[in-house]
């Protein structure tokens, strides 16, 4: 009990140690300290997060939604990491940098953790909308997709701060990685967007009956649109 109640304290502590000094952090995964170790880690610590804040958005639905967005959530922002780490890693290397695969993929998981992080600190807001707007489907689905924008916004930054400072020991091609970083950031939003429209529904109308996902037709920016015309009672 006590080892796991230590594993369990020693995985937190990497994102406390992340939250509370992340240039200090970053400069750790620059010399390449634990990187192992903080990839584990975090990988954790934000699923947990990540699940947390699924199943309070899934709950506007039943509780099988509940579960399916504490799996996919986390699943969303893992595989959006995955399918375009190879891009950013592949092109730097091209382009002069000398870090390594595990510290590219630190940082990336870095800005995730960070995402994780504050959607759980929002958690307890989104929960007083869920219970206290229960008819309220459409303005309950764009606000989740204003908190996501936020707290993307705060990710990508840090994400740029902690690339930049991976690229300080490379000077040849640093300003070609920087363009390549940029551009890459777009890409990324890209995916998710397309991912997470791929993986829906995370929350579900509560007259609804659950579905762990939809036919792929549409997109992601008409449904924007139509939820703000029916909150605006355009249709």
């Amino acid at each position: 009990m006590r080892h796991k109640e230590k594993f369990g304290i020693q995985q937190f502590g990497v994102l406390v140690n992340l939250l509370r000094d992340r240039q200090s952090f970053l400069e750790e995964i620059r010399q390449g300290v634990r990187l192992q170790n903080k990839i584990s880690s975090l990988f954790v610590t934000s699923s947990i997060f990540f699940a947390i804040y699924g199943a309070i958005i899934g709950a506007s639905n039943s509780w099988a939604q509940a579960l399916s967005g504490a799996i996919k959530l986390p699943a969303f922002y893992l595989l959006t990491l995955i399918i375009c780490f190879p891009t950013l890693f592949f092109f730097n290397v091209l382009f002069g940098s000398r870090s390594s695969i595990q510290q590219h993929f630190v940082v990336l998981l870095t800005s995730v953790s960070v995402i994780s992080v504050l959607l759980f600190s929002l958690a307890p807001v989104t929960l007083f909308f869920l219970i206290t707007t229960p008819d309220s489907y459409q303005f309950f689905k764009l606000l989740n997709v204003l908190i996501f924008g936020i707290t993307g916004i705060f990710g990508v930054k840090f994400l740029y701060e902690g690339m930049q400072l991976l690229s300080q020991q490379d000077e040849v091609g640093k300003k070609t990685r920087t363009t390549i970083l940029r551009s890459w950031l777009l890409l990324y939003a890209f995916v998710g967007m397309q991912l997470g429209w791929f993986l829906r529904p995370f929350f579900g109308a509560p007259d609804s009956k659950f579905e762990l996902f939809r036919a792929v037709k549409g997109n992601f920016y008409l449904d924007i649109v139509a939820a703000i015309s029916e909150i605006l009672g355009l249709r």
